[in-house]
């Protein structure tokens, strides 16, 4: 199978109970390339959270507007899927397919931009704290009276975070 639309192994799963959920099923992954696992009710989701690693799950407004409760519950096991809620009834396989693209593209954006700032927020911890250890360094070799050995290792320890500092900057 040709790699999959979101980027990794993930899922969609698909809750509908509508005559053309496995055609829209056998749609996605057609056009998707995505792996797709079907169930015809809410309350059999459970199990297939537990088993599975979904990147969206696409869910029958008829089946939420029946079951409010377990809409809920669903959403609380959901992990990092996004939830795709289409009206099967009025929509077509197309407009399914469609939805759900888009929404794994959305998907695939929000882990993007949430990576970057994750990698900013970590790379200027870093940054700080190897302006600690360069400054720190700098007023120990400051001192008159260090002995030669801790001298030398102390320089080392500088030059370690100079480099350090040197890759920080090259990687923002």
């Amino acid at each position: 199978m040709a790699k999959s639309f979101n980027g990794d192994n993930k899922m969609v799963l698909l809750i509908s109970a509508a005559k053309n959920a496995a055609e829209c099923a056998a749609a996605i992954e057609r056009n998707l390339s995505e792996k797709v696992e079907l169930i015809s009710a809410i309350s059999q989701s459970s199990v297939k959270l537990r088993n599975g690693d979904y990147a969206a799950i696409v869910i029958d407004q008829s089946l939420v507007d029946a079951s409010p409760l377990a809409t809920d519950t669903l959403s609380k096991h959901s992990g990092t899927a996004i939830p795709v809620i289409l009206n099967f009834a009025i929509s077509g396989v197309d407009r399914i397919t469609r939805d759900v693209r888009s929404a794994l593209s959305r998907r695939r954006q929000e882990q993007l931009l949430a990576a970057r700032a994750a990698q900013a927020a970590l790379r200027n911890e870093l940054a700080s704290a190897v302006s600690g250890i360069l400054l720190s360094s700098e007023l120990a070799l400051a001192q008159p009276a260090i002995p030669a050995s801790i001298a030398d290792k102390l320089r080392s320890v500088h030059e370690l975070a100079l480099q350090i500092q040197s890759r920080l900057g090259s990687a923002a």
